[in-house]
């Protein structure tokens, strides 16, 4: 019985290895567009508030940083 089944096997194993040699099809997005396009569906979404939320804190984090370059420029002028 399993003598048998090694032919359809191999028959089954050779139809997927043509069939995956088409070749490789050009994506219809670019990868830039669809990740902006999946932030906004997430900020739009049910966890619309929690990434909402996250992109303050990054602005936050930035706002901060520019600040305290600031302060250090600040303190070696008065030197």
């Amino acid at each position: 019985m399993k003598a048998a089944m090694y032919p359809a096997c191999a028959a089954v194993a050779a139809a997927l290895l043509l069939a995956s040699c088409g070749g490789e099809k050009a994506p219809k997005v670019d990868a830039a567009t669809e990740q902006a396009e999946a932030h906004k569906r997430a900020s739009e979404g049910p966890f619309g508030t929690q990434v909402k939320a996250l992109d303050k804190a990054k602005g936050l984090g930035a706002d901060v940083n520019t600040k305290v370059e600031d302060a250090v420029k600040k303190v070696d002028e008065a030197k």
